[in-house]
């Protein structure tokens, strides 16, 4: 097979897209039931087509009674016989459905599986714990980075908590809690508010279940994420409250501090109050004090600031796991990285790969000379790269401001390993690769918070003039020599042919790189006859 070379990274030409299959996953949990439909080909890349979720509450009043009621078995048969008829509108071939906590645990869910197979024809499997905390894995390690790194994943559903610990990506330890966000709210939060006392004693219960089945010691964690609803719940929260308006929820970044306010305001609220919150879904409003209690407990169990939200959750584990045992192909996880899907997404919108390639070999010259003085930061070379390649991706919808399509484009795009902010940056330094620079009253560039405003100038700054150095897409510039005095930066650059075009639309486009930098463009060309070649530093 041919392969080509993004900075250190090898990476598989295109492949011919071979016949597609389609597939449903459904994951039958305590509080809710939730339906993906998938498209898969060969090699096991898919992509969804339906995601369908029935708030159901199969669990509720199980702690007491043991079984599963007949209310929520009526409500849980007319939401799987709606999945069934979605999955076949979409021609799924193979439904793979899952139970976990509730019918686990109830007395009469043998029977409650039986009649759901009778009625809606759908097989359903009871997993355990551990396979629950499997399937987080699967997801987990198909949408973030786990190598070279001590990691925790918490599922959290209404029955139960799952706790993984994974070491350079292999499971360390796997814990199934009776901690689920329904099962706690029942058993400890009977008043509207709910009173100081009775939170202490959900929080002390936590900590105490924590503290007995995982080993006493210094974790070391250096990364956790989490899934299930209270985890994108919270996400949806503190993205209100941060008033951005990122358009997925996954790859969400929550410090603890923030999961500490939305705690102490939703004890102090009724639920009518709770229901009314930007980001909290009337549905959820009853048990989320009590899964964002235990959210807190796990990160301050684990001594941990920062969680990572994976909105996709076991049901995409269930998906990975159902493509292997179909013989559909690998999962597609360990072959990630976020420049692969950055190139995928650049050869889907059909972008004129030769220029991409020659822009980012120009800006990360740039950036590497420009890097030391001004603190620029190694994540903030990956996002620039990650933007040259797909600065032009706008032209798959028009040329006419094709900028401002990337911009769109590329903020909606699912993009391995980069959050919801990075891929917001992403779409800024391609929206503004061309024509205007940035400015307050852009309300892309308004809504990325004001601390990292500079930032994003200054990287698109550099792509500004990477751009216009290939103005004529042909690749004439073959080398570039960059050097910083002062107050200026002076170019170099090496050609077989005069560059008038290049030259001239740099210096046009080198408004932005003085606003940010300070540093005036001084651009000159010269004709190379050596047939050297243009290298980016690693």
């Amino acid at each position: 097979m041919e392969h080509s070379v993004v900075g250190n990274i090898q990476l598989p030409e295109p492949l011919v897209t071979p016949a597609q299959q389609r597939l449903a996953a459904i994951d039958i949990g305590t509080n809710s039931i939730r339906c993906i439909v998938v498209e898969v080909d060969e090699a096991g890349r898919f992509k969804t087509l339906d995601d369908e979720k029935a708030t159901v509450r199969l669990g509720e009043g199980l702690t007491g009674s043991g079984e599963i009621s007949l209310q929520a078995w009526q409500r849980a048969e007319a939401a799987l016989q709606r999945m069934r008829m979605i999955a076949a509108g979409h021609g799924a071939e193979i439904i793979e459905a899952v139970a976990t906590s509730a019918v686990r645990k109830a007395r009469n869910g043998q029977a409650f599986i039986a009649a759901m197979a009778k009625a809606t024809g759908i097989r359903i499997d009871v997993i355990s714990g551990e396979e629950e905390a499997e399937l987080a894995v699967l997801s987990a390690r198909n949408n973030f980075v786990l190598e070279n790194q001590r990691c925790g994943l918490v599922d959290i559903g209404g029955g139960s908590l799952e706790i993984i610990v994974t070491a350079d990506g292999l499971i360390e330890n796997i814990c199934s809690l009776e901690l689920g966000a329904l099962v706690l709210t029942e058993r400890f939060t009977a008043g509207d508010p709910v009173s100081e006392k009775d939170l202490k004693a959900l929080r002390q219960h936590v900590h105490a279940t924590l503290k007995k089945n995982l080993d006493e010691e210094d974790f070391d964690i250096q990364c956790l994420i989490g899934s299930g609803g209270t985890m994108t719940t919270i996400a949806g929260m503190v993205m209100a409250m941060r008033n951005e308006q990122f358009s997925s929820l996954h790859g969400y970044e929550v410090l603890r501090s923030e999961v500490v306010h939305l705690l102490a305001m939703l004890r102090r609220k009724t639920l009518k109050e709770r229901k009314s919150l930007p980001g909290l879904s009337a549905d959820r409003a009853d048990i989320i004090l009590a899964g964002v209690a235990t959210v807190d407990e796990v990160m301050r169990y684990f001594g941990v600031n920062l969680l990572r939200i994976n909105a996709v959750g076991i049901r995409q584990g269930l998906i990975l796991k159902s493509l292997e045992k179909h013989g559909l192909g690998a999962a597609q996880a360990a072959a990630q990285n976020s420049m692969a899907s950055v190139l995928a997404f650049a050869r889907h919108c059909h972008v004129n790969e030769r220029h991409a390639r020659q822009v980012a070999r120009l800006a990360l010259l740039l950036f590497d000379t420009l890097a030391p003085r001004f603190g620029l930061t190694h994540r903030g070379r990956q996002l620039l790269e990650a933007a040259a390649f797909l600065h032009d991706v706008g032209y798959f919808i028009n040329y006419e401001k094709h900028h401002q399509h990337s911009y769109h484009l590329i903020r909606h795009a699912n993009l391995f390993g980069f959050s919801p902010l990075e891929r917001e940056i992403i779409a800024n330094l391609a929206r503004y690769h061309r024509k205007k620079t940035p400015r307050k009253k852009h309300e892309n560039f308004a809504l990325l918070p004001t601390a990292i405003q500079p930032q994003v100038k200054q990287l698109a700054a550099i792509l500004r003039l990477a751009d216009g150095l290939d103005r004529r897409r042909n690749q004439a510039v073959q080398a570039m020599d960059c050097r910083l005095t002062d107050n200026r930066l002076d170019i170099t650059l090496d050609a077989h042919e005069v560059l008038t075009v290049e030259m001239h639309c740099a210096e046009d486009r080198s408004d932005l790189l003085a606003e940010a930098f300070g540093l005036r463009v001084s651009l000159q060309g010269r004709i190379c006859t050596t047939g050297q070649n243009l290298v980016a530093a690693d």
